[in-house]
């Protein structure tokens, strides 16, 4: 009797889906929990700094306080939600629940797994980015029509630090060590990344280094889709810095990840 049993690898593409459905279930297993605080954040964020300087700062250059810190609170929101989901979710995956040594019981390679865990990192970033837009939608503080871009660089903007913080992850080996990377890194980049208040007036040496710094490049964007009349020739060198990052931080990445599971 002859059995010809053949097994087929699946494509690719879905070899990185079943990665990100299966961090997409689990994310909506406690939806309620894990879908309020996106939207709380920013009203807190907004009224505490809105109200508390706007009392004071009416106008950033010529926009409306509110508007610039709105439209830099977008990127941030994004920035901080990927980098805890590929440093900390990751980390746990990897080290205490162990899940990355059961998917490699899957036909799945190390780079699937990487490149579905920071596109589903994007995924939430651009979930986060939509959240802070509802709420300033709410209250009337965007209404520029091509806000919904701004989305789409949240989803950009989720790709870039879960790249970097999946590299950082890679070479982490105590989990305490994250407060370094969170307070010494993208703490710094919140206040130094025109995101709360703009780079123009800074001393030329700053003003370099926010150029160096990926957050500067993500609100350059996001604003030039929520503030009318933002949209320039430059926005084509924002966007190829975030192409080159994201290659760069996340071929360091997938070779940091691969060498870390081999070890």
């Amino acid at each position: 009797m002859n059995f010809n049993n053949t097994y087929s690898v699946p494509a690719w593409w879905q070899r990185i889906f079943s990665v990100w459905y299966r961090h997409e279930r689990v994310y909506n297993s406690n939806f309620l929990s894990n879908a309020f605080p996106p939207f709380l954040e920013p009203l807190i964020m907004l009224w505490g700094l809105g109200i508390g300087f706007g009392a004071y700062i009416q106008t950033m250059g010529a926009i409306n306080y509110l508007l610039f810190l709105a439209s830099g609170i977008i990127m941030t929101s994004s920035m901080y939600t990927a980098a805890f989901e590929c440093t900390y979710g990751t980390f746990i995956r990897l080290e205490f629940d162990k899940v990355y040594d059961g998917m490699l019981g899957a036909p799945l390679s190390t780079n699937d797994m990487i490149i579905g865990e920071v596109l589903f990192a994007g995924t939430k970033g651009a979930l986060f980015s939509l959240a802070v837009l509802i709420v300033t939608w709410l209250f009337g503080i965007i209404t520029y029509p091509w806000s919904l871009g701004a989305v789409v660089i949240g989803f950009i903007c989720g790709i870039m630090f879960g790249t970097l913080s999946m590299w950082i992850t890679s070479f982490t080996h105590n989990i305490n060590h994250f407060n370094f990377y969170f307070t010494g890194i993208l703490s710094p980049m919140f206040f130094f990344s025109g995101a709360v208040f703009p780079l123009e007036n800074l001393p030329k040496s700053l003003q370099m280094l926010a150029q160096t710094i990926p957050l500067t490049h993500v609100v350059t964007l996001a604003r030039a889709f929520c503030v009318p009349g933002h949209f320039k020739m430059q926005l084509l060198y924002n966007l190829l810095y975030c192409v080159i990052f994201i290659l760069i931080t996340g071929w360091l990445a997938l070779q940091g990840i691969r060498k870390r599971m081999i070890d």
